[in-house]
């Protein structure tokens, strides 16, 4: 049974965790491998006690597709896994100040306008994409007319899905909406299979061993902050669920260190970050299993995926159009979670320290604002994360800040009984007994 159900966690996830690599030029069937291999060593640092399962994470599209274009894959893997260790010493850091660290380094006038430049900051890349372009514009890969055609039944089967479907289906958004996209680009005659046909089944996935460019580290670590904070919420989530206590054990010292250790493994097979993804825990609240075993099994089913050679050269396949479209939704439901953690964490905009962190992070990352010269630069979110926690620091009259997680916790439980309210998948959870900082049935990973 524990096989069964460690398959159909995969078959949850893979939408999101392929779609990732597709984006940055990143091999997808290494992304599985160390999606896979990231989830066993994170099992081993907690203990396998907690019922989580990593992959890609969506917060580093945009710094990954820089740093690709201006240093070249190997020397974005060093930077991204010196970023996996700012994972863990973080973990120390909340192993000594206790967890509620991180709510003081980030709280969320600090979280809040970062995630939403996440979301607007791709937006660009999403419509070139849906108009058959390139990400960055520049050059035409389809016809304008079929590829809007494409982008737009891919957008929406992926809303239909997202706001009609139930159970189960109700977490495969992105999946279904790449399938019926890529049916549609099919039938137009947008997908070429000359490569998938002569790759043999059996093949090992493109690894490539990271190189240590400190331009492209000092511009990547940065960015570790938004997802730290992401972590914090997964965590939370994920106890809501089973009803234990993991900030307490194994530790959310314990549960960041794994998640770092898991990234740095990433990197050094020219993999994506990992990130806990919210809707394996949607199928673990709607299942009921919460053994951790079972995510052991879709490690397993990862990594194997991984050396089918067809498989990887089959997702190389789909039409960027099929993925613009899907990104449409996902990119403004990043935007859109940023904005909802400003509103339910009822920040002050009238307060001028307030408007001031979030104005500047705005329109730093909107904007495109770089800071720097010659080979090395901030821009983006890694430019955001850092003046945003900057500036909460140094600006005058600053609110008290809580020493514990009670704002994150009311905030999600605030979200998950709104949830619960529509009946659907949440309506079978047990008592909140924990919280969650991201969102029910989300699209996308911050």
């Amino acid at each position: 049974m524990n096989i069964l159900i460690g398959a159909q966690m995969l078959f949850v996830a893979f939408g999101a965790m392929v779609l990732m690599p597709l984006l940055t030029g990143l091999d997808p069937s290494v992304a599985l491998f160390t999606a896979g291999l990231g989830t066993l060593l994170f099992q081993w640092i907690t203990r396998r006690s907690v019922p989580v399962f990593l992959a890609s994470s969506f917060v580093f599209v945009a710094p990954i597709a820089h740093g690709v274009e201006q240093w070249g894959i190997p020397a974005t893997m060093g930077a991204l896994f010196c970023t996996a260790v700012v994972y863990v010493v973080l973990g120390a850091l909340v192993k000594w100040r206790g967890p509620g660290f991180l709510h003081r380094l980030m709280p969320p006038v600090v979280t809040g306008p970062i995630i939403m430049v996440i979301g607007l900051s791709l937006a660009p890349t999403a419509v070139n994409f849906a108009m058959g372009l390139t990400g960055n514009g520049a050059e035409r890969v389809f016809p304008y007319g079929e590829a809007l055609l494409v982008s737009m039944v891919a957008l929406l089967t992926t809303m239909l899905v997202a706001t009609l479907a139930h159970g189960l289906f109700r977490l495969l958004p992105i999946l279904c909406g790449v399938v019926v996209g890529y049916l549609a680009a099919l039938a137009l005659g947008m997908v070429d299979f000359g490569a998938v046909q002569q790759a043999s089944w059996l093949a090992v996935p493109e690894f490539v061993a990271p190189t240590f460019h400190w331009p492209a580290i000092l511009f990547m670590v940065p960015v570790a902050l938004a997802p730290a904070i992401e972590h914090v919420g997964d965590v939370l989530a994920i106890s809501n669920v089973t009803g234990k206590d993991y900030i307490k054990k194994p530790g959310l010292h314990r549960t960041l260190t794994g998640d770092g250790v898991a990234s740095m493994a990433a990197a050094l097979f020219g993999g994506p970050p990992n990130t806990t993804y919210s809707e394996v825990t949607g199928a673990v609240m709607l299942t009921k299993v919460f053994n951790p075993v079972v995510m052991t099994w879709t490690a397993v089913f990862a990594i194997s995926l991984a050396f089918i050679g067809k498989v990887g050269l089959l997702l190389q396949s789909i039409p960027t159009p099929v993925m613009g479209g899907i990104l449409i939704l996902m990119f403004g439901s990043i935007a859109s979670v940023g904005m909802n953690t400003l509103i339910k964490a009822r920040v002050d905009l009238h307060a001028q320290r307030n408007l001031v962190i979030v104005a500047v992070t705005l329109i730093f990352g909107i904007g495109g604002m770089v800071m720097g010269n010659g080979e090395f630069t901030l821009q983006g979110i890694s430019l955001c994360g850092l003046v945003a926690v900057i500036l909460n620091q140094i600006l005058p009259a600053a609110p008290a800040t809580a020493d514990d997680l009670h704002e994150e916790q009311e905030y999600v439980e605030d979200m998950l009984n709104h949830a619960r309210g529509e009946g659907d998948l949440w309506e079978r959870a047990p008592p909140a007994k924990g919280g969650d900082m991201k969102w029910p049935n989300d699209l996308g990973h911050q």
